[in-house]
């Protein structure tokens, strides 16, 4: 699985040829890709196949505390990241709320609308040393009531992009030239999730421009996400392998909670 998830990470797109790129696949379909919609679907042309994970129904949450708790299980810590990591400050999302992406293309944190049970962000950072910056990383953990609630979020993902090519994320903090790429299971390698977004651009404060990665999955009712704001001193492949840990070792734990199949 790691491979077919690495694959997303090193090619991009502009928001408008996401649609219709080759992504994540480390080979070429035999013919021509299907577009891909604005939810993540293929249309006209070959349909993706099933799902590549069947939860046990017993397992899936219902209430709020049971989405917590999943949420807390599944979301990567410092720790998960690897040796030197620490928690930044603060070290997680306010209780109750999501990230959302107002209408003035700000991120803002706010209650949880009906229909998600749980959000949790944890942030991390590698610190700085010598001649490489520091690394700031999120991973998120999104519990949906349903399936096609949490299939809703891929494809608010990929409208905002559209919508929101720069997006303000504090006052002195912004994230620019916002591309992505969607990408739905059993289409160009994706073998490890329902479905996938990847999106890239900088990250601009007054530290300066540094390199910026999104990537967010679904496995029936439950989407993770990883950020990373890259810095000096790594190469592209060096940052891009943090994302796909934190991606498919999260996934792994969703399959692992939810007991299913696949």
């Amino acid at each position: 699985m790691s491979g077919a998830a690495t694959a997303v990470l090193l090619g991009g797109c502009s928001a408008g040829a996401a649609k219709e790129a080759a992504e994540p696949s480390s080979k070429a379909p035999r013919s021509p890709a299907p577009s891909v919609s604005a939810s993540g679907r293929a249309v006209g042309g070959a349909q993706p196949s099933a799902t590549p994970f069947e939860a046990d129904a017993d397992l899936v949450p219902r209430t709020k505390s049971q989405g917590s708790a999943l949420a807390e299980a599944v979301v990567f810590r410092p720790q998960d990241w690897g040796r030197g990591f620490k928690a930044q400050q603060p070290a997680r999302s306010a209780s109750g709320t999501v990230a959302v992406l107002d209408g003035q293309c700000r991120w803002q944190r706010r209650t949880l609308p009906k229909g998600v049970l749980a959000s949790l962000s944890q942030y991390s950072e590698l610190p700085g040393s010598g001649s490489r910056g520091a690394i700031r990383v999120t991973a998120a953990v999104t519990v949906h009531a349903t399936e096609p609630g949490a299939d809703d979020q891929l494809a608010t993902t990929l409208e905002e992009v559209l919508r929101c090519p720069e997006q303000q994320v504090r006052t002195d903090e912004r994230i620019t030239d916002l591309m992505s790429v969607g990408t739905p299971f059993g289409l160009r390698g994706n073998t490890y999730a329902d479905d996938s977004v990847y999106e890239h651009g900088f990250y601009v404060s007054a530290a300066g421009k540094a390199s910026y990665r999104w990537m967010v999955t679904r496995l029936g009712p439950v989407t993770v996400a990883v950020s990373l704001k890259g810095t000096r001193g790594y190469t592209n492949d060096e940052l891009e392998q943090y994302v796909t840990r934190g991606t498919t070792n999260m996934l792994d734990r969703v399959r692992f909670e939810l007991g299913g199949k696949g």
